[in-house]
């Protein structure tokens, strides 16, 4: 039926409705004939006073699209009440005239910012995504990836270090870098920006937080911290924090829309200070609109996020409500008395809707009926909307859900090592840069001096079988074999090598007190064949004693015995 026609039919029960009210005799439907040829046009029908009237204007609103907000993205951030100094006016970040009218024509191509999620969320909206358990652990497994197996400090050269490398990781493990590097991947990541404070003792010396410490190799940075100066490591939050300065003139500059100071609460701290952390920078257009932050891996997974929220509780909601049953009845005669008998029958009905329940009908007048929804694919669409977000966050299943692929030979093991490599690839860009400018401080903070030749290293994030490590041990036992035979070492370096490796099964030796076999096999008149010593004779033309046919008998003994 068009849709004319249905109107019409419903107008026409209804004022049967009220002449049966009013007492009066219905009129009689004729029953609509079928039309092969084209359809005549629908008698207008009189609309009655009892009928709601709908407006013009109420469906030219029910047609049309919500309206839409006028959004700039590349409008200049304002920072939370307390963070920029007493007195400072609204923020002005761009040193020069012309970076404003620069904003303002990037905002004219701004048009479906808003809907698409793309302008900057804020960062009071970016903690309340914080709480969701969705947001949360894509961050907290990042974070957590990246410093699980931390570093390992190692020396360039022959001088020995390990007294030196010993006292940095005490340095390190007191400060807490590991966990504070964490924490602030996750700021970042709940974010887009977070800053790691280093506190030199001058956190209530206005004066001395806009003066810079270096980059912890020049002549600054070892004229500003000295031995003992570095006391703690804090992690700051975006929201406490505000760019001061920045070149927005010359791109040419390295310093080309890099801040050189913060405000910290009302506090103007130079940046060498402040190690930022950002891991998604946005282009030069947006980071005034980002408090010159990067984007937040919330405001990344946000569509993927709401996506699978929706289809989440529709999958809850149809689960609820698959099975939709009914009565067909007369309902001219339940509602001839104000309805109250209809809504008694739907009680009663309702009361009854289990196994254990009756349901009585009327043969004449009454009818059941049952419309169920089939279920037998709704595993995978939720399914789908849940691994959605995983592609956005590149973190596998089976440890961003806990889910184990399915299927015949099926293995996470490439997923993982692909998630290794990914892993690797942020700590060289986001952790590197700030973890070796820290070293360099803390070197200075213990000795006044820095050590080029120590150096770190990111440790492998998988670990070796108990049968791959002791395959690994025997090759490497091999190999100082060889050496040591072909006087490339000496046996007390592979010694001190194996004392000082963490995976050694001899722990508890000690490097310099090396047993000396050749001289012990030289008291018994014996020389070992394979040892220096006898490599060197043979170098030199000199016969082995088990090839000397003049060798006394009693030789033979001794080198059995030894």
């Amino acid at each position: 039926m068009k849709p004319s026609e249905i109107r019409n039919l419903v107008l026409e029960t209804l004022l049967e409705y009220e002449r049966v009210k009013d007492g009066k005799k219905p009129k009689k439907r004729k029953k609509a004939k079928a039309k092969k040829a084209k359809t005549k046009a629908d008698k207008p029908i009189d609309i009655p006073a009892f009928l709601p009237k709908i407006s013009d204007e109420a469906l030219v609103r029910a047609g049309s699209a919500p309206a839409k907000r006028n959004v700039n993205p590349f409008r200049v951030a304002v920072p939370p009440p307390g963070v920029l100094p007493d007195g400072m006016p609204a923020p002005s970040m761009a040193q020069d005239s012309a970076m404003g009218g620069a904003l303002s024509w990037a905002g004219t191509f701004a048009n479906q910012v808003f809907a698409e999620g793309l302008e900057f969320l804020g960062y009071p909206y970016l903690a309340e995504l914080a709480q969701r358990p969705e947001y949360r652990v894509i961050t907290e497994t990042i974070a957590t990836e990246m410093t699980r197996k931390w570093i390992k400090f190692q020396a360039v050269g022959e001088e020995d270090k390990t007294e030196k490398i010993k006292a940095i990781e005490d340095e390190f493990t007191r400060l807490g870098v590991k966990d504070a590097i964490r924490k602030a991947l996750e700021i970042d990541g709940f974010f887009g920006r977070a800053h790691l404070y280093l506190d030199t003792g001058s956190t209530d010396d206005r004066d001395e937080l806009r003066l810079p410490i270096g980059n912890g190799q020049n002549a600054m940075s070892k004229a500003k911290v000295g031995v003992g100066s570095l006391k703690r490591l804090r992690v700051i939050e975006p929201v406490w924090t505000y760019p001061s300065n920045y070149n927005a003139t010359d791109p040419l500059k390295p310093d080309w829309y890099k801040p050189s100071s913060w405000f910290v609460q009302g506090k103007e701290v130079h940046s060498t200070r402040l190690l930022t952390f950002i891991g998604r920078e946005v282009p030069d257009l947006l980071k005034p609109a980002y408090s010159f932050g990067g984007l937040a891996m919330s405001q990344m997974a946000k569509p993927y996020v709401d996506n699978w929220l929706r289809v989440r509780q529709s999958v809850s909601d149809l689960i609820s409500t698959f099975s939709t049953s009914g009565i067909k009845t007369d309902l001219a005669q339940m509602l001839s008395a104000g309805g109250e008998q209809l809504f008694k029958r739907l009680v009663l009905f309702n009361s009854n809707r289990d196994n254990q329940g009756l349901l009585v009908l009327d043969k004449d007048t009454e009818e059941y009926f049952n419309v169920s929804t089939p279920l037998g694919t709704l595993d995978q669409l939720q399914a789908q909307a849940q691994e959605h977000m995983a592609s956005v966050s590149r973190i596998p299943l089976v440890k961003l859900l806990g889910i184990s692929p399915a299927g015949l030979n099926a293995s996470s093991e490439g997923e993982i090592e692909t998630f290794d490599d990914t892993i690797n690839a942020g700590q060289e860009a986001q952790i590197r840069p700030n973890l070796t400018r820290l070293s360099h401080f803390v070197q200075l903070s213990l000795w006044g001096q820095i050590d080029p030749a120590i150096t770190f290293t990111f440790v492998p994030l998988s670990d070796l079988t108990p049968k791959e490590k002791a395959e690994v041990q025997k090759i490497e036992a091999e190999t100082d074999e060889i050496r040591i035979n072909s006087s490339v070492l000496d046996p007390a370096e592979v010694r001190k090598r194996v004392a000082n490796d963490p995976d050694s099964p001899y722990p508890g030796i000690d490097p310099d007190d090396v047993p000396d076999l050749l001289e012990e096999e030289e008291e018994e008149g014996l020389e070992p064949k394979s040892g220096a010593a006898g490599i060197a004779k043979e170098a030199n033309g000199e016969r082995d004693q088990d090839d000397d046919p003049g060798a006394e008998p009693d030789a033979e003994p001794k080198r059995k015995a030894a």
